[in-house]
């Protein structure tokens, strides 16, 4: 009796395999391996070593000018108890062009490199907008059907433009789902394959005429900037940001495994060098004596769009709504690098946030309590 159900159980795991390769699903496995086989219940900020990568390198580093009263001032106690609370691996205060304060929590430190999540898709417009510049893609509103031909005969991709995937305005058929391992954000952050994964999805709408924040959106947008480059796209990250930026440690870039970058999220950096990304925007692409971004591709990344309804612009999240204006890069988990024009200040927040609350424009609010708390205590 016993060998009949094991043989049975097997022959059902048999088929569970094969069913899963047959319609596409083969990538839950690695899913499975890497998260409740490793003590988790999804994707950590420590996910990096996990996946391969391209290292995004270093040139010679230029360490944070450290204010004269940097950690002085301890940060309040309700703000230190909520970041606690929230798993909460770094937080960094950056005011006038100087570190003010950083302070890390459970095991992690100024040298740890933690997962970017989606803070990459802002960098991935970056890279495009520095592309433009130097006369390697014509402008954010080249069709992306010039990178790919097929797109030419697929309905509503035809009209699809660099700008429609920067603003998230695509149109794909995508649902953006963290959850489903179905869906197929999973299959994008566990699979072998990106082309597999989102070059096969087709379109629900012409695109322009809606904003629907899609992690393929920003994976196309990688695609076109990879044709573009004879080089990986972490390779013309190391040159004309990580170098340029005199970032401390090198990064990596989770690839899937036929080397293309995961331009929707997964660059594995430290909380030091993230600042320095948020330091550049608000100094409108300058940076220690050069211009390494044109200051009208800063504005344009931070001027928000109509049909976001005023919450983003190009791979830059905005609320002007709010009494302390900012903008900021953002990442699943609450990965946060928050930028405060009128106060000059850049703040880090790095972690494992579950608990994410969000305004009605799609905005997490924890962002606004951290800029209002920041600013009371450090202005």
């Amino acid at each position: 009796m016993v060998q009949k159900l094991l043989k049975g159980f097997l022959v059902a795991v048999a088929g569970a395999i094969a069913l899963s390769y047959t319609f596409g699903f083969s990538y839950l496995f690695k899913g499975i391996r890497e998260t409740y086989l490793r003590g988790t219940n999804g994707s950590s900020i420590d996910d990096g070593t996990y996946f391969p990568a391209h290292t995004i390198a270093k040139g010679i580093s230029i360490p944070w000018e450290k204010d004269s009263l940097y950690n002085k001032e301890p940060l309040p106690k309700n703000l230190v108890e909520d970041l606690k609370q929230s798993n909460s691996a770094s937080f960094l205060i950056i005011k006038d062009g100087k570190l003010l304060h950083e302070q890390y929590w459970d095991g992690y430190n100024q040298n740890s490199k933690t997962n970017s999540f989606s803070i990459a898709k802002t960098i991935t417009v970056l890279l495009v907008g520095k592309a433009i510049e130097e006369g390697k893609i014509k402008s954010f509103d080249q069709k992306f059907s010039d990178f790919f031909e097929n797109y030419k005969n697929v309905e509503f991709g035809k009209n699809l433009t660099l700008a429609n995937l920067a603003e998230m305005e695509a149109g794909l058929n995508w649902k953006e789902d963290y959850n489903n391992p179905f869906l197929p954000n999973a299959k994008a952050y566990y699979g072998k394959s990106l082309e597999e994964a989102v070059l096969l999805r087709g379109f629900k709408m012409q695109p322009g005429t809606q904003f629907e924040y899609q992690s393929g959106a920003t994976q196309l947008l990688g695609f076109a900037l990879r044709k573009s480059l004879n080089k990986t796209v972490a390779e013309y990250a190391s040159e004309t940001l990580w170098k340029p930026l005199g970032m401390e440690e090198n990064a990596e870039w989770n690839t899937d495994n036929h080397g293309m970058e995961k331009t929707f999220c997964c660059i594995n950096s430290t909380s030091r060098d993230f600042a320095k990304l948020g330091q550049l925007i608000l100094q409108d692409g300058f940076f220690n004596g050069h211009q390494i971004l044109k200051p009208t591709l800063v504005q344009e990344m931070r001027t928000p769009t109509k049909l976001s309804n005023g919450a983003y612009g190009m791979g830059l999240w905005i609320n002007n709504d709010a009494v302390v204006k900012h903008y900021y890069f953002r990442g699943l988990y609450g990965q946060y690098i928050i930028v405060i024009p009128e106060k000059n200040m850049v703040i880090v927040r790095t972690g494992m946030d579950k608990r994410e609350t969000f305004d009605e424009k799609g905005r997490p609010k924890e962002v606004e309590e951290y800029v209002n708390e920041v600013v009371k205590n450090f202005d």
